[in-house]
This record gives C-alpha cells, structure tokens and sequence, in this order.
C-alpha cells in the first residue's frame, strides 16, 4: 500500500497536467476516430487518469474505509469499460482529474515559517563569570547569570537591566514602531534588539522559558489546531455513493438492462460536484490577486465568507509604521517655532535613534531644507543627544535626560507635553544653554484609506478590533480616530493569540491583520490570517493564509465581499449540478440516455459550473463611492502644528 501511495505522489503537478493532455488528445482522437489506431484511443484516457482514480479510491477504502468521491466514478469506470463504454469511461476519468487537479493548485501547502523564527533565537551570549567576559552558547545560560549586552546585539535571555542605559527595539515581541528606551531594573526579552548603549542584566528566564522560544511555541500550537475543510463532494460522497448503487442495482434488476444500470453510475458520478467548489475558489483568487492579494491557501476565502470579527494590528497595518513630527512649540520668546525646529534638526543631524532620523527626515521635508551646522555632538543612549548649535549647547531627549541635567518643566509646558501624550504621541524636550527650550511631538501616522476601510468593514457586518502592542493612549487616540469601539493595547504575542481563542471558543470566527513577527501567533491561531506583504516580515507572511502585497489595505473589504460572493456562485453550481443529475438519472432509468450521451449531458453541468465560476474572475461590487472621503488623521503631508511661547 505504501508503494502505491509513493507512486501516486511521484512527479506531482507536472504529472497530471501531462496525464491530462494525452487523456484530452485521446479523447479527440476517439470521439472524432481521427487515426485508424487497433484500439479506442479512449483507454490513453482511462489509463492516465482512471487508474489514479481507482488507486486512490482502493487506498482509501483498505487503509480507512474513507468513502469518498472518488469510490463511485471508479465503479462507473469499472462498469462501463465492462460493457465496452470505453469512451464514457475516459470522459468520466479526464474531468474527475481535472477536478483533482484544480483542487491541487488550489489548496496550497502551509508554510510555517518556523524555521525562520528559529534563525532569531540568539546563538551566544557574553557572561561575566569571575570578573570575566566569556562567549557561550546561548543555552548555557543559566538563571541568574550576569550578562553583558553591546550596541546592535540581539539579547539572548529575557532578564532586568543592572546597569547601563538604552535603547530597546522591541518589534519583535511588541510590534512597537518606536525604540523603547530601558534602564536599571528595567526588563528586556530575548529576540529583542540593543540598539545603542551597552548594558549589563540579570538573566531571568532561560531556554525554552526565553520570550522567543515562546513565541516559536505559539505558532506551532497555533498552526496544529486549523484544520482543513473537506470539499462538499468527499463530504456528501458516502450518500451519493449509497443512492447511486441502490437506483443502479434496482433499474437493472427492475428493467434487466444493464446499460442502464451503467448510465446511471455516470451521470450520477460527482463532476460538477467536484468542480464547484475549485474552480469558484480559483476564479475567486485571481480576481483577489488582481487586487493586490496573494491567497497562500485555498480554503482562505471559504473561511473568510464566515468571519464576524477583523482584528487589525495598529502598527504598519493601519499606520505607516514610521514616526512624523506633527507639532513644534517653542517656550522662548524670541525663538520661533521653525528655529527651534531648525535647532531640533542641527542636534540630532547625526543622531541613529529613530525619532532623531524622523525629525532631520520631517524638517526637510517640510522646506526646511538642510539643517543648520552642529558641533560637539554626542549620543546619550537611554536619554537623548546634545550639541552645538549657533554657539547655543542644545540637548533633545526625554525627561530622564532633564531630570539629570536639573532643568525644570513649567506647569504650562508640562500640560502642552500632556495633551500630546494623551493622543499617544512621544514627546522629544528641547533645552538650549541649560534651560527649557521647547518641546517636538512625533507621531506614527494614520493611513490615509484606513477609516473608510474600517467604515466598509462595519457595513458589511463584520466587526473591526484593533489589537496593538503600543500603549493605550496611542491605541486610543488611532481607535477614537477610525470609530473602533473594542480595542486592546499592550499586547504581547500570547495576548493577541488569547484573544482569538476566547472570541473563536464563543463561535465567532476571526480573521487577523497584521505585519509584525509578533503577530504570527495570532495570523495562525485566527481562522484567516492576512498580512501585510510589502512592510511585513517574511515570518508573518509565512504565517498568513493570504497576503496584501501593496499594503493597500483599502482592498480588505473587497475581499470580504468577494469571498462571500464565491460562496454563493459555489451554492448555485451545487444545486445546478445536483438538479441535473437527478434529471439524468430520471432520463437513464427511463431508458432514455445511453452512457454516451448521459456523459456527455451531464459533463454539460461541468461546463456550466466552469464558466459560472469564471465571472469571478472580474466581479467588483460597486458601493456607490470610489473616493475615501475620511478624515485623514494624522497625514504624513500634513504640515506639524508650529507655535511660539506656548501659545496655543
């Protein structure tokens, strides 16, 4: 048994598709008799692709008693080849392949993408033992080890900073947009990245307990509990197999005509059945390909019609993922907005922490031009930066660096820094010569189709959530924003995971997307996981079963609707094709159809369900606007709020 099931895997596609066109060729050939051959060239046909019809179906039944399709179109084969119907055998055998092929191309095989997120788990780790710095393997750390960590290394264990100051790039876990900055006592996961200052830890958990090898759990358990949907035809296949038997034996023994006997096992015979649901499927995903979607498993779009609740990851999803500065106050009075801006850009010119980049990057992009000379730079890692600038000593960090340096925040700047705080946006403080200067606040921006997506999704019955790993009041300024009522911030990638599982376990099926490593877990463990294909990680598309490879994420609700769309042309090519059968068998008890022509009417309903399905190929509904007309939030056009002396 095992060697046939090697034979039947062996050459794969290419096989059948060869199998396919000689059994297309032979059929020609013997329907229109275009060779004097000394024998019908229909057995090409019932040898290619009957008797892998026939294996699969013997394999099935000895090894399982698994009744499927494929059980009745071999007894039809049997039964007509015994009463010389040889041509009606290779027809039947050529369109039950051609089903089985369509279906081939479209289920694809998941890919994990474990192997990926194995290649993040640090392999070494700098332990100080005795005074002494020692490279080990990673899993020779032990609980309690004393580890030092250097700019641009990946932490190896998940542990609390003893001393030293940074900046944490934890996208990995969080799928923050920002660097996060870390100091004593703080705690830092593995898989997550130094970017600056060095630092000394406490390692806290260890190997399989390490955040990262958590994560790798995550997915796998994620991806062990989606099953895959049985087509309609192998799920109906034992009760057309049992009434298909049962008229056959009763009209033979009835009417003592075994063709008609014979002919009914072929017009009985599942090939529209077969065929509905692939080539809707197919059809359905090149029009969704040609909308910017790249469906990585077949049953993604049946799975999508159920949905009831889309999650969105906030960052890279529904935000660019990339800070802007969207306003400049200046708490001097003879220093303008724009100088302090222009000030802002000089000191952090040379800068390699993100939002210093994204300041320079907005300042001249914004008709700044270049900015100004500085001298004495200086990176503070964990605090800021500080140079010259026109002879003025200029810092720009967060209040640790203020806090060190002595300088003093008014009630009235304090409260200007607490309304942009309260919106989710970072706060970058100015000083100049030892004294409050200003303030710069930068925000990750809105996309700007990203509220009428979310609008669309809503009218369509479906409900959004926003799912993010940033801090609440950045999750609920973007949700106050897009009309998102239920929302949860903070989330690491077992908290995304849990969500899904809890909403699922009260049936309600949900469909997750993001673009992050971190939400890999969630994209596997949702009943469809899209990803963002253009900013997202490789891991997170190999999690997903479809991916949106322009980012356009304007195109999600076309998707719902043509999923839900393929899953009613599927319904009408089931009943079409069962009507038919039961008219052709009608008509073959009766006498009426012979096997010949009972093949050939009721591969009429293949035809049909073939090109039913093909007006997938272009459909769009039309919802009545073409345009977004949302309100763009924070546009990365838009010019940042410039202000003098605090006055708003």
């Amino acid at each position: 048994m095992e060697k046939l099931e090697k034979f039947l895997e062996w050459g794969g596609t290419k096989k059948d598709v060869a199998c396919l066109a000689l059994g297309g060729i032979a059929l020609l050939i013997s329907i229109f008799d275009l060779l004097p051959l000394p024998f019908d060239a229909a057995w090409v046909a019932i040898i290619l692709c009957g008797i892998p019809i026939i294996l699969e179906a013997v394999i099935g039944l000895v090894t399982a008693f698994d009744i499927k399709a494929d059980v009745l179109v071999s007894i039809a084969l049997i039964a007509s080849v015994i009463i010389g119907e040889d041509f009606a055998a290779g027809e039947v055998a050529f369109i039950m392949q051609l089903g089985a092929l369509l279906e081939d191309l479209t289920v694809a095989r998941a890919r994990a993408g474990i192997e990926k997120l194995v290649h993040l788990t640090p392999r070494t780790a700098r332990v100080l033992r005795d005074g002494k710095e020692q490279v080990l393997p990673a899993e020779q750390v032990q609980v309690g080890d004393l580890l030092r960590v250097l700019p641009g290394e990946t932490v190896p264990v998940d542990g609390v900073i003893t001393t030293g100051q940074t900046s944490i790039n934890q996208a990995v876990m969080t799928g923050e947009s920002l660097p996060v900055d870390k100091g004593e006592g703080d705690e830092v996961s593995s898989g997550t990245v130094n970017q600056f200052g060095s630092f000394d830890m406490r390692a806290t958990r260890v190997g399989e307990d390490s955040s990262i090898q958590r994560m790798i759990r995550l997915v796998q358990s994620a991806d062990a509990g989606k099953a895959r949907i049985v087509g309609i035809a192998d799920r109906w296949a034992t009760w057309v197999v049992v009434v298909a038997l049962t008229a056959a034996v009763l009209t033979w023994l009835i009417t003592g005509e075994v063709i008609r006997a014979v002919t009914i096992l072929v017009v009985f015979c599942p090939c529209a059945l077969v065929l509905a649901t692939p080539t809707a499927i197919m059809a359905a995903i090149g029009n969704a390909t040609r909308h910017g979607f790249l469906v990585r498993e077949g049953d993604a779009l049946e799975r999508l019609a159920a949905v009831s609740k889309i999650t969105f990851d906030k960052t890279g999803t529904l935000t660019y993922g990339m800070p802007r500065v969207v306003a400049v106050h200046s708490f001097l009075q003879d220093v303008s907005g724009q100088a302090m801006y222009a000030w802002a850009a000089a000191a952090e010119q040379r800068s390699e922490h993100p939002l210093g980049k994204a300041v320079v990057r907005c300042f001249r992009e914004k008709g700044g031009g270049e900015a100004p000379p500085s001298e004495g730079f200086r990176m503070l890692p964990g605090r800021g930066v500080q140079a010259m600038v026109d002879g003025r000593a200029i810092l720009a960090g967060n209040p640790a660096l203020l806090e060190e340096e002595h300088i003093a925040v008014g009630e009235q700047a304090a409260s200007c820094a607490d309304r942009y705080l309260e919106e989710g946006c970072t706060v970058i403080w100015l000083a100049a010569d030892g004294a409050l200067a200003g303030l710069i606040a930068l925000s990750d921006t809105l996309r700007p189709d990203a509220a009428d997506t979310i609008a669309q999704v809503r009218r369509a019955g479906v409900q959004p959530v926003l799912l993010t790993g940033d801090h609440a009041n950045a999750a609920g300024h973007i949700a106050s924003q897009l009309g998102i009522t239920e929302m949860r911030a903070a989330c690491l990638p077992e908290d995304k995971l849990d969500y899904i599982d809890a909403s699922q376990a009260q049936g309600q099926q949900v469909c997750m997307i993001g673009d992050g490593i971190n939400d890999a877990p969630a994209l596997k463990k949702a009943y469809v996981g899209i990803a963002m294909g253009g900013v997202g990680s490789d891991i997170a598309v190999d999690a997903a079963d479809i991916a949106l490879v322009n980012d356009e994420i304007s195109e999600v609700p076309h998707l719902l609707r043509l999923a839900r769309h393929m899953m009613l042309v599927i319904k009408c090519n089931l009943t079409f094709s069962m009507t038919l059968n039961f008219v052709a068998i009608v008509l073959a008890i009766t006498g009426i159809l012979n096997p010949v022509v009972g093949a050939l009417v009721h591969n009429a309903g293949s035809v049909f369900v073939i090109i039913n399905s093909a007006f997938l190929l272009t459909w769009r509904k039309r919802n009545g606007h073409d345009h977004h007309s949302a309100d763009r939030g924070c546009d990365p056009d838009r010019r940042p709020v410039l202000s003098q002396a605090g006055g708003e």
